[in-house]
């Protein structure tokens, strides 16, 4: 079962087998174990009652299944019992498996954190939800999980974050770092990508856990795969546990000729293991002896009946509380290195379908429900409750809960939002990009007292060609240990890691950004310490990392991100490296603030905006910032500025745009009676501003509206909505947009373009009931020249002004 190649792989040094062979471990008192046994037991019971009642008691309006786990919660009982009854010490942060939630929020009701009233609100309106998540369910959840495979990497850069603060500020609220997670979740890519990212590799305090059941949604996981995985791990630098037969079963292998029996065990494919431990007794040992070496077996199992057969067969140490104590305590010591432990266990133990190939997703009938309770030993009348206080299981329940959670409390924010200044007053060029931009703001952002020395950026291996080489050159890259420099000679970069450094440089993996960036963007909570991170990504390989974007978001992480360079104007690079359905990804993503700046005062204010995000813990937002290389004449700028004067400007700009060209006053003499809106954002102000010109020469009244966020109008817009709907009791702020567009031009035709898809700004012509063009980019890109390109795709002047005409032909 599992184990092909391991009696190797332990030679090498490369898997620990638990207990360890010949070292005599620590013994604990066996009324300890048998409280903890008693809680192990409730907890099961909790998690199979909660699920039950969630599906069979509570009225069904949707007459759907609600759903959740009992085999996933059962397999991991005494795991969480080791855990939090015994193991974890406050400032540990713990990734819970998604399918068990059910049996974590039953652990933490024994420990006090979690009301009564919650436990029959399983995956109800505003009751427990589905899957751990660390804003939505009342008990203290850590990480959220749910999107298999991003949980259990969530605590190694949790950990990166925890000694990343550590050395910078000295004092952390954080500790160890644990994630239990089910087998079949190391089948997701992100495991591997993070296993192997060298940032990674020393973070010591760290300690996974997998639950080894054998069993993925559908299916017994075919053949030995465990050793395989085990070697994975162990050549990518973990230490590599095991925790596989219980004592029953070693007691068993110890006889005249257990060997044989263990070989047996060790052979077998997992399909036919989960078959042979839900066999009948008689017919499991007639199985065991039909096989070689069969008379040796028979001898060691003569003596055991085929009552007890099949439990001791299926006596694997993820359900032995003293072997699994022993191997917690001995993964959680401090280490130069993370730490997986492989814990077999039954899928369903202790409930009448353990080890079935198809109990994923299976429910106890209400007609076994009461079996179950009696054979856990629960009184009628009792099903919900705790343990009473002055009970062994009380008393312990009442220490761990001191131990985790008594005068655990988050300090307040290091930097205020009053404390970030509205403008910076950095020199600027003439001519520059938004991404040129970003690199000198990084560096004046450096200076600010308390700001720059919280600011961490990072990317996955494109700090250079994103502009971060300033930054770098100031602040240096961060390192557990300075490493030595091997070139002395000039560089134009300095790249000499050190603990002091503000920089986290990655491998190519877009995942593993994210992730850092969702965990950096936590390190106020999880470890007491406010950071600024800001993460640089190509724009188009966003949609790589989605998963953890959205997942970083999802758990109310705040940090900032640049995607650059982005859209059809990283004209050479071709269709590859083009990014065009970012803009409306964005536009649709909740917890998110996404800017698209043309200058780089817009992006000066921006990013000032977005660094008071991250200081808001309540209510602040993660910020996206779609950036480009395209060079932009910074004076296109000065109209707007000397019309609204800076700071009427700034406040616009901070509200999501501003009028760029008002044709009242920029081009006096056209007939107002022809007015078109140009609305566009980032890179194509200049064509915009150009087509305008052009309308201009025509008599045509164009207006050029600058959005530096779509997204924040569109969602002023719906908010207006949902309050006109009576859906939202308390109204919203008056929309920006109609400040923009004034009574008097509200049905005025719009031609919205956009270097990205065109329907991100098709909606604007539904605010006012105005008709609209809307141009963008609707298929892949091209190698080529900008203004090749531009006409190609039909986003340049000449097709900006024949837009405005048809929608005028139109009226």
């Amino acid at each position: 079962m599992a184990t092909q190649h391991a009696e190797d792989d332990i030679t090498y040094g490369l898997i620990e087998s638990f207990p360890h062979p010949n070292v005599e471990q620590p013994t604990l008192a066996p009324e300890y174990l048998a409280v903890l046994d008693t809680i192990q037991k409730r907890i099961l019971w909790l998690s199979t009652l909660i699920i039950h009642h969630a599906n069979h008691v509570r009225p069904n309006v949707d007459d759907t299944k609600v759903g959740g786990h009992q085999a996933s919660s059962a397999s991991v009982v005494s795991i969480l019992t080791a855990l939090y009854f015994h193991a974890l010490r406050r400032g540990d942060r713990v990734s819970i498996k998604p399918h068990a939630s059910p049996a974590f929020h039953a652990t933490q009701y024994l420990l006090g954190e979690l009301p009564k009233h919650y436990l029959t609100t399983l995956r109800d309106y505003k009751g427990l939800q589905a899957y751990p998540s660390r804003t939505k369910d009342p008990d203290p959840v850590d990480f959220s999980t749910g999107s298999v495979g991003l949980g259990a990497v969530a605590p190694l850069f949790a950990a990166l974050s925890h000694r990343y603060t550590r050395e910078h500020f000295g004092e952390v609220t954080s500790n160890r770092f644990i994630a239990l997670i089910g087998d079949a979740e190391l089948d997701e890519g992100n495991i591997w990508e993070a296993l192997i990212e060298e940032a990674l590799a020393h973070v010591g305090n760290v300690v996974w856990i997998v639950d080894n059941n054998r069993q993925s949604l559908d299916r017994v996981i075919p053949g030995i795969r465990a050793a395989r995985l085990k070697r994975l791990f162990a050549v990518s630098g973990w230490r590599v546990l095991e925790v596989k037969y219980g004592s029953r079963l070693r007691e068993a292998f110890a006889r005249p000729g257990g060997d044989a029996l263990r070989q047996a065990i060790d052979d077998m494919p997992n399909e036919e293991y989960q078959t042979l431990i839900r066999l009948d007794g008689a017919e499991l040992r007639r199985r065991l002896v039909d096989r070689q070496r069969g008379d040796e077996i028979a001898r060691v199992v003569a003596d055991v009946s085929d009552a007890e057969l099949p439990g001791l067969i299926a006596n694997l140490a993820g359900h032995d509380l003293g072997d699994l104590i022993a191997v917690i305590d001995e993964a959680l010591a401090p280490s130069d290195r993370p730490t997986v432990i492989f814990a077999y266990t039954i899928k369903g133990w202790g409930l009448p379908f353990a080890g079935d190939a198809l109990n994923h997703s299976a429910l106890l009938n209400p007609n076994q429900i009461d079996p179950v309770r009696a054979s856990i030993g629960i009184a009628e009348g009792d099903e919900w409750e705790r343990f009473a206080p002055d009970s062994p299981e009380g008393k312990l329940a009442a220490e761990a809960w001191e131990r985790l959670y008594g005068g655990d409390a988050c300090p307040p924010p290091a930097v205020q939002a009053e404390m970030i200044p509205e403008h910076l007053g950095h020199a600027r060029l003439a001519t520059t990009s938004t991404q040129e931009a970003l690199g000198r703001l990084l560096t004046r952002l450096a200076d600010l007292p308390e700001v720059g020395k919280r600011i961490v950026t990072a990317a996955p291996d494109v700090s250079v060609s994103t502009n971060l080489g300033g930054w770098i050159n100031k602040v240096g890259v961060f390192a557990a240990q300075e490493a030595p420099t091997w070139d002395s000679g000039p560089r134009l970069l300095r790249w000499e890691p050190k603990p002091s450094g503000q920089h986290i440089e990655l491998g190519i993996s877009e995942m593993n950004l994210f992730m850092l960036l969702g965990q950096l963007g936590l390190s106020h909570e999880m470890s007491g310490q406010l950071l600024f991170p800001i993460g640089t990504v190509y724009d188009p390989f966003v949609l790589r990392g989605l998963d953890a974007f959205i997942y970083g978001i999802y758990t109310h992480s705040k940090f900032i991100i640049a995607g650059t360079p982005s859209g059809i104007s990283l004209s050479p690079e071709g269709g590859a490296h083009q990014s065009t359905v970012t803009p409306s990804l964005c536009l649709e993503l909740p917890r998110l603030r996404a800017w698209e700046p043309c200058f780089a005062q817009e992006l000066e204010w921006i990013l000032l905006d977005a660094l008071r995000q991250c200081c808001d813990r309540e209510h602040g937002l993660a910020s996206y910032l779609r950036l480009s290389t395209k060079p932009i004449k910074q004076a296109l700028m000065e109209p707007a500025q000397a019309r609204l004067g800076q700071d009427e400007l700034r406040r616009q700009v901070l509200r999501g745009g501003y009028r760029l060209i008002d044709a009242r006053h920029d081009a006096p003499g056209v007939d107002l009676r022809d007015t078109v809106q140009i609305v566009t954002s980032g890179t194509m102000v200049p064509e915009a501003l150009d087509a305008a010109r052009l309308l201009h020469e025509e008599g045509v009244a164009a207006n050029v509206l600058n959005l530096t966020s779509a997204q924040l109008l569109f969602k002023e817009w719906q908010a207006q909505q949902r309050w006109a709907m009576g859906i939202d009791s308390a109204p919203p702020p008056q929309p920006h947009l109609d400040t923009l567009v004034p009574p008097d031009e509200r049905h005025a035709p719009i031609v919205a373009v956009l270097d990205g898809a065109s329907h991100a700004l098709a909606w604007l012509g539904s605010v006012h009931g105005a008709q609209v063009i809307s141009l963008g980019v609707d298929d892949f890109g091209q190698s080529g020249s900008r203004a090749d390109l531009y006409h190609h795709y039909g986003i340049d002047a000449e097709h900006i002004a024949s837009a405005a005409f048809a929608t005028l032909d139109r009226r």
